[in-house]
């Protein structure tokens, strides 16, 4: 699809869903890049952190299929939003966590609330620019989504050694705040008619066969795309011989802001060159790229440098795959299913994130470490592989 650059894409629902994600996602990655050095005041290693990063995701894509299928239904959508953000915004609660199972229960509630907004704010950034705009929207939100991710993390970094990581986890509470004042005043709802007699099984059944493979694409791609914190938590115990615990630390938060930086820089380019190009390509390209990054992360030693390379192909390669994944679905979606589909491709993401996240993090703990970083590496490429086939094919 080509894309005009004439086209209006900037609009008041675009510029509010863009400083939604970046106040959330400042708030929620404050608290994910010191997760991993909270979990080991508790004795957690990779397979905990797994487990609280999967069982997670699984709860959010349990509501995420039903309220993006109900928005379709009431025909609203900023309803579902205001709940979502504000369960988000709960994060903070972190700071009041004396055991790890305590994190999982604060962080599974947190991501019931970011699934039930997620597919629903896709949806709603969808229908608020033109179709020619798509990868522009999503390419833009995506990286003000990033500019918190980095936002977030530098504050922890910050303070990390000033202050207790209790009170860094209350400073969550301040972004989350202000996405609720977004949401309840200046976000506004796209008319769309009501739909009183939709059926979800119904709603599913019919959507268009070509999203359905791009789905199972995206599926077999999921399988092997674990959570970035255990790169992180792979970085500090590469780097904590060499450094010790404290600087190792550091330098992972380090990283995984890099990371962020190079994720934000390259959303909206990406998202402007989808407009222009093939986006299935570009997309399986992003997913051969998590292929390399995860066949250096199995021969990288304790070189910085080397490490500072792989966060940057972990920085692109997202940056392609947020960014795309959402814009192609808007251009395979009927409006009025707009709702049920995100729900369903959030969901099959959902399901791959859980079983990566739990298999890499349990092949790390009890197998060995190269052992998670061929079974991401073999999955993904059959991902990329099929992503790359549809593309050819023309199936998308």
């Amino acid at each position: 699809m080509s894309g005009s650059s004439n086209t209006v894409w900037l609009t008041r629902n675009v510029f509010a869903i863009a400083m939604l994600s970046l106040f959330s996602d400042m708030g929620h990655e404050l608290t994910t890049a010191v997760l991993p050095l909270f979990l080991a005041t508790f004795g957690g290693g990779a397979a905990v952190l797994g487990l609280i990063e999967g069982i997670s995701d699984a709860a959010s894509g349990v509501v995420k299929l039903w309220m993006s299928y109900y928005s379709d239904r009431i025909g609203r959508r900023k309803p579902i939003l205001a709940v979502g953000y504000f369960v988000t915004a709960m994060m903070g609660l972190f700071a009041f966590a004396t055991s790890w199972w305590q994190m999982l229960v604060i962080r599974t509630v947190a991501w019931i609330g970011r699934g039930a907004r997620g597919p629903v704010r896709d949806a709603l950034l969808s229908e608020s620019v033109p179709a020619e705009a798509h990868g522009r929207a999503f390419g833009f939100e995506g990286a003000m989504d990033t500019l918190g991710a980095v936002i977030g993390p530098l504050i922890a970094l910050s303070l990390v050694g000033i202050l207790p990581l209790r009170q860094i986890f209350l400073i969550a509470f301040i972004p989350g705040a202000i996405t609720i004042g977004i949401v309840l005043f200046v976000l506004r709802d796209v008319p769309r008619q009501p739909q009183p007699h939709l059926r979800m099984v119904a709603s599913l059944s019919k959507l268009p066969g070509r999203f359905w493979q791009y789905v199972l694409a995206i599926g077999i791609f999921g399988l092997g795309n674990f959570a970035h914190t255990l790169l992180v938590l792979r970085a500090v115990t590469i780097l904590t011989p060499i450094y010790g615990i404290a600087q190792a630390g550091r330098m992972g938060i380090g990283l995984y802001i890099f990371h962020n930086v190079i994720y934000a820089a390259a959303s909206y380019p990406v998202g402007a060159l989808g407009d222009k190009l093939n986006k299935t390509m570009l997309l399986a390209l992003g997913y051969a790229l998590f292929v390399v990054m995860c066949m250096g992360f199995l021969f990288v030693d304790g070189s910085l440098s080397a490490l500072i390379v792989l966060f940057f192909l972990a920085g692109i390669y997202i940056a392609i795959v947020d960014s795309m994944e959402r814009a192609l679905a808007a251009d395979l979606l009927p409006l009025d299913q707009r709702g049920t589909g995100y729900g369903a491709l959030a969901t099959v993401n959902s399901i791959g994130d859980l079983i990566s996240s739990i298999v890499v993090g349990f092949l790390w703990s009890n197998v060995s470490i190269a052992s998670g970083f061929y079974f991401s590496a073999i999955t993904t490429f059959l991902g990329a592989a099929a992503m790359f086939l549809f593309s050819r094919r023309k199936y998308i």
